[in-house]
């Protein structure tokens, strides 16, 4: 591609770069001038333009961003590709899921060519309806047709969009006297209704071992959720020594993710079970969100991804949290 200015008589074909303020109207930058166009350039009196000219070898950046938009998504992945335009195209998500993506490969993409750019949301992170998954933009008006084709073969599948696989839960309250009570259930249904997941059953026990087994035990939805009156200190706390007596058994107490610390996860059987900290009673943001959000649409979650979550685990402050982290 060369690119600077052009004669008007010999830009027929060529890419405006610049946006034009004429007689007739405003021509903006990025339109293939026409003859037309050219007409209307010279009764302006103009004698040069800046323009890209597009060589042999070369791409139109809507040609090539739709390209690579194709390659990320894969043959087989249904994620919503837009129209290109401007030498952009954005991947958007057709339904709630969770992104996965091959950092690596995208890494790869991007080391190919400056003009070659894939911009992406985190990976895992939960999308709703015609959420914004990524972003392919070329930065110039054209790419070497042997640049795109290494970034195309670099990007192969690298994004994804795990829809849920469970679509029913239960929530478990525990109370104890003076508590809060139900207090959260409409912010943990929210939460579930943005993964196409329905609250099922509310129900409300004594904060003791032996009464949370037995609803443990009778739960036959998908997931079960466990939202304790009184905050779940220990892996042999009521909660997770509940689900141990239910015939369950605890993966992972505790979470490098604030505010959520106080999340357990395990399972009875193939049933999820997750105990929720205190701070998903608050629709804020929360590390519960994270793990909730990848168990729904079933991508593993082990102990050592959850230890692996405390870069970027930072979250932001809730105004209800009763020990903040900053005192005075």
């Amino acid at each position: 591609m060369k690119f600077g200015p052009v004669p008007v008589s010999a830009a027929e074909g060529a890419v405006l770069a610049h946006s034009l303020a004429l007689p007739t109207g405003k021509m903006r930058k990025g339109r293939v001038l026409t003859p037309a166009d050219i007409a209307l350039l010279q009764q302006a009196g103009l004698k040069e333009v800046t323009a890209a000219v597009l060589t042999q070898g070369d791409v139109h950046e809507n040609a090539a961003a739709a390209q690579l938009a194709a390659a990320l998504c894969g043959d087989a992945n249904s994620i919503t590709i837009s129209p290109p335009f401007t030498g952009r195209c954005n991947l958007l998500a057709p339904w709630p899921g969770v992104v996965t993506l091959d950092v690596a490969a995208i890494e790869m993409v991007n080391a190919v060519h400056p003009m070659i750019t894939v911009a992406t949301v985190p990976p895992r992170h939960q999308m709703g309806t015609g959420g914004m998954i990524a972003t392919i933009k070329i930065i110039s008006y054209a790419v070497p047709e042997a640049a795109l084709v290494a970034a195309c073969d670099a990007a192969k599948g690298a994004i994804g969009l795990a829809e849920p696989v469970y679509h029913s839960a239960r929530l478990i309250i525990t109370e104890v006297p003076g508590g809060v009570g139900d207090k959260g259930r409409d912010a943990i249904a929210a939460r579930l209704a943005a993964l196409n997941v329905g609250l099922d059953t509310v129900t409300l026990v004594p904060h003791e071992e032996m009464a949370l087994a037995q609803a443990i035990r009778v739960a036959d939805e998908d997931i079960v959720l466990i939202l304790t009156g009184s905050a779940t200190s220990d892996i042999d706390d009521v909660a997770p020594a509940a689900l141990r007596a239910a015939g369950g058994s605890v993966e992972r107490f505790g979470m490098p993710v604030d505010p959520g610390n106080l999340l357990f996860l395990g399972k009875r059987g193939s049933q999820p079970v997750i105990g929720l900290p205190g701070c998903a009673r608050s629709p804020a943001l929360n590390g519960a969100d994270w793990v909730l959000s990848r168990v729904v649409c079933g991508i593993p979650v082990t102990s050592a991804d959850i230890a692996g979550m405390g870069v970027g685990g930072l979250l932001k402050e809730i105004p209800s949290r009763p020990q903040p982290r900053r005192r005075g």
